[in-house]
């Protein structure tokens, strides 16, 4: 490689422009670390010195002082509304809204974070107002989310159905609860005076359109289960016992979990046709295959009615051995206790006040195991529930009782 003369006279040029452009940077630096106030430098110190409440009042200071910090406004306000201070945070986002040169990126993220505001302080009404403005806006995703969630806690549900339809437009990806809106919607017009019996049957169509995207996922039995439910509840009013006990027959099958929650209905429907005994076979095959606690208890007290204690209790002593409950054991000596006899000596039990006091002591213990749960937040309740009144989730409630569990 040749030696060219110039590059004397270059490579001391570039070092002197570099030296040149680093002086100018650090300058640059300096001058704009003067400007900034005294606050922002004691609110960066009360941080390192894990003093948070102090800090967040040096940057509020700054703030003040200083209107155009706009990012910092926006860290401030998201700050306090994590701490539940929720005024203070829709004070802040109020004064970015409040100047007229606001940058409209900027404007819409001060609406969309004054609209989280109002939802966290539960003023509904104002949060819908302001996720609204902010729909055509890149916020538009959190917004219609959002809006699902105040249309839900308001039992809106056909503005609830509106707002899944253009998160649809935006996602592609199923949602789960419209299926229960649409049942939701059904039960409303069911329950109307009088009952509307047409608005009813397209709702549950309209449930059956939206379960077919679920078809084969985990909650895709709790839909088919709704919607059979809600189907045979609309039968009922229109006095059709067939289609009725079709539709809660058809819940064994496309979902065996839940029959527990169907059985003493579908009794009822085989024993207003006198085929009581075919009912009580098919729901003891039924947990044959699917042993459930309220399961067990319809089998157990239709045994005991149909054919006596002997049966009963031999029912129960092969159930329990298979799957030892003690909420069973109660759900069964509360029977026995209500049917007015005593057990004989077949029965294996000793009969008379023992009976009694072995029930008390027993229920004692089963009083708190029953009870369905919520897997999310941990609510318990005595009756099932699709949605936990608790967090408002949506198909939390396992269809067992706790004692029925797995830890």
């Amino acid at each position: 490689m040749d030696f060219e003369p110039w590059w004397l006279i270059a490579v001391p040029i570039l070092f002197a422009l570099g030296w040149i452009a680093g002086r100018v940077d650090v300058r640059q630096m300096l001058s704009e670390t003067r400007n900034l106030p005294d606050s922002y430098f004691k609110g960066l110190n009360f941080l390192l010195n894990e003093e948070p409440d102090q800090a967040i009042d040096a940057f509020v200071e700054v703030a003040k002082l200083d209107p155009e910090t706009t990012e910092l406004h926006f860290a401030l306000g998201s700050l306090f509304r994590r701490r539940g201070e929720v005024e203070r945070a829709i004070r802040v986002h109020q004064s970015l809204l409040s100047r007229a040169d606001l940058p409209v990126a900027d404007r819409e993220h001060a609406q969309h974070e004054i609209a989280q505001d109002f939802l966290k302080a539960g003023m509904l009404d104002r949060a819908e107002q302001a996720f609204e403005t902010v729909q055509d806006t890149r916020f538009a995703l959190p917004a219609v989310r959002a809006l699902i969630r105040i249309y839900e806690s308001e039992h809106d549900w056909p503005r609830a159905i509106d707002a899944v339809k253009r998160l649809r437009a935006l996602v592609d990806e199923p949602v789960p609860q419209l299926v229960h809106y649409q049942c939701e919607r059904a039960q409303l017009a069911m329950s109307a005076k009088p009952p509307d019996l047409q608005a009813a049957s397209e709702a549950l169509d309209a449930a059956d359109h939206a379960a077919r995207a679920l078809r084969g996922q985990a909650n895709g039995q709790a839909c088919e289960a709704r919607i059979a439910m809600s189907r045979a509840s609309l039968a009922k009013l229109n006095q059709n016992a067939g289609r009725e006990r079709m539709y809660l027959e058809s819940v064994l099958t496309a979902a065996p979990e839940y029959a527990g929650l169907v059985a003493a209905d579908i009794l009822e429907l085989y024993r207003a046709a006198g085929q009581q005994v075919q009912g009580l076979e098919l729901l003891k095959n039924h947990y044959a295959r699917y042993p459930s606690l309220d399961m067990f208890n319809v089998v157990f007290r239709e045994l005991r009615l149909q054919q006596g204690y002997s049966p009963a209790w031999e029912f129960a002593r092969e159930a329990l051995r298979a799957h030892p409950s003690l909420l069973g054991l109660d759900r069964l000596l509360e029977a026995e206790m209500s049917s007015g006899d005593t057990p004989a000596a077949a029965s294996g039990v000793t009969p008379g006040a023992d009976l009694g006091l072995l029930r008390s002591l027993i229920h004692k213990h089963t009083q708190r195991l029953d009870r369905y749960s919520c897997r999310v937040c941990g609510f318990e309740a005595r009756h099932f529930y699709w949605q936990c009144p608790g967090c408002n989730s949506w198909e939390t409630y396992e269809p067992r009782r706790l004692e029925e569990l797995k830890p």
